[in-house]
């Protein structure tokens, strides 16, 4: 498409969000990022013979990752002066390619959110450099180099370039371990899921800018979508963008890769990655196609997203792989994004723009906490499997005692996933639950229905959560050591505990101050929703509007640590002088045998036996949950087995259907090769001619 003489970036009616900045400083900012982009395409240009040389392999993780600290550091220094300061006004990428890059107040959240996961992931790589497999020093970077891209550019072209750039870079880190069979199958589903997404967003773009016949941002802003465009537009962005954030039922590749990519790049993934798919989801839906859009807009991100709430919650609790465990955690954590972003769509179709500022901006901000503690959660398992040797619930226990300072670094993790107050998790919940239940105010009775019934699904996603965070910590860091290699797991050096300490203190700043945030959003919230969140939060306190509900975290922080020191001085008051240790009761069990020295992993409970109430009340209906008895057979000493196990809907509903349409696809691709010469040779005339068909029929349109 021709490209027009750029407009200006910003609306008129949005130009005190984003032309409030000091003039001297945004030139400043985008220069900073675009040097950054550049420095991390050089990090992995230098990191191919730093890898290859055996002198400088020792050395080439500290490198890479170091480097990859610092930009980090920069993208969320740039994204928060971009928030302080206004938006900086588009310019051509100086790299030789025909794209624009800026930044706006929304670019800048996620950049804030890229700087902040960037920088807990790249420390925690830098601990474990010596570690570091030389064929993922190249992609890591260029993973960085390809989300920061996405989240400045400014056009169609620059959007979809970062976003690809950003799939293939992941690609490489998920098949790090190209030896192993899982990890190969994991490679073969992520790849394909990438370039369904890609194939999707590309024509999503080209459908947004064929009205005006300008890729930029501000083109497409001039001419929106409307009618069966409009509609196919959405189609294609919710399964692009929602593909790659892991939306139901096109998150099958997110509980196999997260466990095959190295645990530092898993956090990356999941705190960052699908965030930038979230950016895109926005930026496309609620920014560029206009306010003018009708009631249904949100409606399939509100219907997928408590989908993903509820499927990824549950599989959450029936899990046995750590890292499994928090990737089906973080669909939960994107469904309930997607609902505050289906919900304010909505509520600004019925005119509702103060329920509809309140939704998006509990949207944002839980995407910044989830980033945070999930991030928190996979290195600090990371940390895990590394001390213990295992993934597996079954084999960890009792590393509480072994690995303090991850134990405690997890369990506010934890605590935050399972939403509790005061920590962040809590806080963005809250928000997204006070706009669900205003859900009343739209007066369409159908969607009122619908309503209720998101409503029902987030509760459900929201106590299925905390279920699977207490699993989680219960059965790897309190009980016995089930293993020996898990009663000998130590601590990491001062680096890891640092990259544990990072994201664990921001998870507890970001609870106890969520008021400055939202004010920090509001210009990201005004780009979205005609109403922000003006007013909305303070330094002690936020709340819904005028008379409405209320959360004062630091109250309720000091009156937890109040109620708490009470209770530990009254039990240590009552308490006899001295700590007595006895050997834990084994429920009556015999004595463990000699080979057994730390207790028999029979005489605790195990992770199948922890979620089988789940298992049974909700796992046969939504997960095709099975359990049998296996007996042994007369006469046979041995014991009986209970066999248990669950099938995501989407593998037979959705990936197996695929599978057998592919080889049937491929069956017919090789009959060709028994066609005449004749016949070979009309089929790519046919095609020339069948696309100078097309392009004749578009240029008359």
């Amino acid at each position: 498409m021709a490209r027009r003489p750029a407009a200006p970036f910003c609306p008129p009616a949005q130009a005190s969000i984003l032309g409030g900045g000091d003039p001297l400083r945004s030139p400043a900012v985008l220069t900073a990022l675009l040097l950054t982009l550049a420095g991390l395409g050089l990090l992995a240009v230098l990191a191919v013979p730093l890898a290859r040389l055996p002198q400088t392999l020792r050395w080439a993780g500290a490198i890479v990752h170091g480097g990859c600290l610092l930009a980090a550091a920069v993208i969320a220094g740039c994204g928060l002066a971009g928030l302080a300061g206004g938006g900086l006004a588009p310019q051509f990428l100086p790299l030789g390619v025909p794209a624009l890059v800026a930044v706006d107040a929304l670019s800048a959240w996620f950049l804030l959110l890229l700087g902040l996961a960037g920088a807990c992931s790249a420390l925690f790589g830098l601990a474990h450099a010596q570690h570091a497999a030389p064929r993922l020093l190249v992609a890591y970077p260029l993973f960085l180099a390809g989300m920061l891209l996405a989240l400045v550019a400014a056009d169609g072209f620059g959007l979809v370039l970062g976003f690809e750039a950003m799939s293939l870079a992941s690609w490489v880190l998920v098949a790090a371990d190209h030896t192993n069979a899982e990890s190969r199958h994991a490679a073969r589903r992520y790849l394909a899921f990438a370039v369904f997404g890609g194939i999707c967003l590309v024509p999503a773009v080209g459908l947004l800018a064929a009205a005006s016949g300008d890729l930029s941002f501000a083109g497409i802003r001039a001419a929106p979508p409307q009618g069966f465009v409009a509609a196919a537009v959405l189609a294609l962005v919710v399964a692009g963008a929602g593909a790659k954030a892991g939306l139901v039922p096109l998150h099958g590749w997110l509980p196999l890769a997260h466990p095959a990519a190295p645990s530092h790049v898993s956090a990356l993934m999941s705190g960052a990655m699908t965030k930038v798919a979230v950016y895109v989801l926005a930026r496309l839906l609620l920014d560029l196609s206009g306010p003018a859009q009708p009631l249904w807009w949100g409606v399939p991100l509100l219907v997928l997203g408590a989908a993903s709430a509820v499927l990824g919650a549950l599989r959450a609790n029936l899990e046995t792989d750590t890292k499994t465990l928090l990737a089906c955690s973080t669909i939960e954590n994107i469904g309930l994004i997607c609902i505050g972003l289906g919900l304010a769509a909505c509520f600004r179709a019925a005119d509702l723009g103060v329920l509809a500022g309140l939704a998006a901006g509990a949207a944002l901000l839980h995407a910044l906490t989830h980033a945070l503690f999930k991030s928190l959660l996979f290195l600090g398992l990371g940390e895990v499997a590394h001390g213990a040797a295992s993934r597996q619930l079954d084999r960890l226990g009792g590393l509480v005692h072994a690995m303090p300072w991850t134990a405690g670094a997890v369990l506010v993790g934890a605590a935050a996933a399972a939403s509790l107050p005061p920590l962040s998790g809590f806080a963005s919940e809250w928000l997204l639950l006070q706009a669900m239940l205003a859900a009343w105010r739209v007066g369409d009775l159908a969607f009122q229905v619908l309503g209720v019934a998101v409503v029902a699904a987030a509760a459900l996603a929201a106590a299925l959560a905390a279920s699977a965070m207490v699993r989680l910590f219960g059965l790897a860091f309190l009980g016995r050591p089930r293993t020996p290699r898990a009663a000998g797991a130590t601590d990491g050096g001062w680096a890891a505990r640092l990259a544990l300490l990072l994201p664990a203190g921001l998870t507890l700043l970001l609870g106890l101050l969520p008021g400055p945030m939202l004010a920090l959003a509001e210009g990201a919230v005004q780009l979205l929703v005609p109403h922000g969140m003006v007013e909305r939060g303070s330094l002690a306190m936020i709340r819904v509007g005028d008379g409405g509900a209320r959360y004062l975290p630091l109250a309720l922080a000091l009156l937890l640590a109040v109620a708490g020191g009470a209770i530990w001085w009254a039990v240590a008051r009552r308490a006899p002088a001295g700590v007595a240790r006895s050997a834990a009761w084994d429920c009556g069990f015999m004595a463990p045998p000699p080979h057994l020295p730390f207790g028999d992993p029979l005489t605790q409970p195990s992770a199948a036996g922890f979620g089988q109430p789940l298992r049974r009340m909700l796992g046969g209906s939504v997960l095709a949950a099975h359990e049998a008895v296996r007996m042994p057979p007369p006469g046979d000493p041995g014991p009986a087995r209970i066999e248990a196990g669950f099938a995501d809907p989407a593998e037979a509903g959705l990936l197996a259907p695929l599978a057998r349409a592919r080889d049937a696809l491929v069956v017919r691709a090789e009959s060709l090769g028994k066609l005449p010469l004749t016949a070979t040779l009309m089929l790519p005339f046919g095609t020339l001619v069948a696309l100078l068909a097309l392009a004749a029929w578009l240029e008359a349109g």
